[in-house]
């Protein structure tokens, strides 16, 4: 009887070590492919890249924190969650900064998103951007987080009016439409007042239009 509890004793643990050996340290369940979702210009080849997991290393293993550190250092990217899908497949699955203006550097064009950070620097602006122009633009600087707020809470008709965004501080907000008129905007407060306000003036003819106080209206 001892004989035979020693026997299946020594056969379960043959088969735990098996196991463990076949999930933890084994290729059989290693990862043979990497999926990538939801990523539109971001190659996916590049995310694979950087995720920087081998091919056939076991699944188990995968650290999935390192590799969404080292995923999200594409800047295009916000957001990135890893996972196992078993038997052998790691899904990412990404979101995308969307750039919402252009901050001119230099000759180039630096596209940022809504919360001031930098995606990309091209050689030329998107023309369905506005450009942005601050004295110190990025995620730190108050005129540059109310004028991003602003741009974002325009309606897209009235946003592709817009060629250019002056943020000269918070509360001194400007635009430059593509006919060459001007908007006071102000502060980053009541914008859809505003923004109805404003859509109202545009048929009339003027030079500047302060909705800077949309209870109170001039042009000139």
């Amino acid at each position: 009887m001892k004989a035979r509890q020693a026997f299946v004793a020594l056969l379960t643990a043959g088969v735990v070590g098996s196991t463990v050996w076949l999930v933890f340290f084994s290729p059989v369940l290693g990862v043979r492919s990497v999926e990538i979702v939801g990523n539109l210009t971001v190659p996916a080849d590049q995310i694979k890249k950087q995720a920087g997991v081998a091919e056939l290393h076991p699944l188990a293993t995968v650290d999935l924190g390192e590799v969404e550190g080292r995923v999200l250092a594409i800047r295009q990217l916000a957001s990135a969650r890893v996972e196992r899908a078993w038997p052998s497949t790691l899904k990412i699955q990404v979101v995308e900064r969307k750039p919402v203006a252009v901050v001119p550097v230099g000759d180039k064009a630096a596209l940022i998103d809504r919360g001031g950070v930098v995606t990309e620097v091209r050689a030329s602006a998107p023309p369905e951007l506005p450009v942005l122009r601050v004295d110190r633009p990025g995620p730190g600087d108050p005129a540059t987080v109310a004028a991003i707020k602003v741009i974002g809470g325009l309606p897209e008709e009235l946003l592709m009016k817009i060629d250019e965004v002056r943020a000269t501080s918070p509360e001194g907000i400007s635009f430059r439409l593509t006919n060459g008129r001007t908007v006071v905007w102000g502060g980053a407060d009541r914008g859809e007042d505003k923004a109805r306000v404003l859509e109202a003036l545009l048929p009339r003819t003027a030079k500047v239009y302060d909705v800077s106080s949309p209870d109170v209206v001039s042009m000139k």
